[in-house]
């Protein structure tokens, strides 16, 4: 890479650090697994940055990579880790901001979608693609992109309100 591609990759990964590491955040709920992501993602960008720029639209590309190397990490099989039911110890933080609840309720919500589904609905509804950008993001077709979001919304609908969801409804 020569200097210009080098200077022009680092403003744009500047400009680009903290969204990244927001929507990586949001597909996986976990801040080092999401700076784990972006990592990844920018040394992929550094590789290809020549590609990269030429794509039509450099943020859906870079998103695209994004969501792949999470599907990739969610393979791996230290991964498949599962949470129990007793905590630590913890202390209580008093958190200034009034909508906490309701952002943890939302991240709580969605980790109980499918990788698949979620991708899809944070693509879609927090990045606002359209639905042929996920589906090209994905590489799936639009209308698996339509019926993912609409399960996925149905699904987060039902949680949200309590009602007893069949196991075909969430998967």
């Amino acid at each position: 890479m020569n200097r210009a591609d080098e200077d022009e990759y680092r403003q744009f990964v500047a400009a680009r650090l903290e969204p990244l590491r927001r929507t990586a955040y949001l597909l996986c709920r976990d801040w080092h697994t999401a700076d784990d992501l972006v990592s990844i993602t920018i040394g992929k960008l550094y590789r290809h940055w020549r590609r990269v720029r030429a794509a039509e639209n450099i943020d859906a590309y870079v998103r695209g990579v994004l969501t792949h190397a999470w599907l990739d990490e969610r393979r791996r099989p230290w991964r498949r880790e599962r949470s129990t039911d007793e905590l630590p110890e913890q202390t209580d933080l008093v958190m200034p901001e009034p909508t906490l609840a309701d952002r943890k309720l939302l991240l709580d919500l969605l980790g109980q979608l499918p990788p698949r589904r979620r991708a899809v609905i944070v693509l879609r509804f927090y990045c606002d693609l359209s639905v042929e950008e996920t589906a090209g993001v994905l590489g799936i077709s639009t209308g698996t992109v339509k019926s993912q979001a609409a399960r996925g919304l149905e699904a987060l609908r039902l949680l949200m309100t309590g009602a007893p969801a069949t196991r075909g409804e969430l998967s």
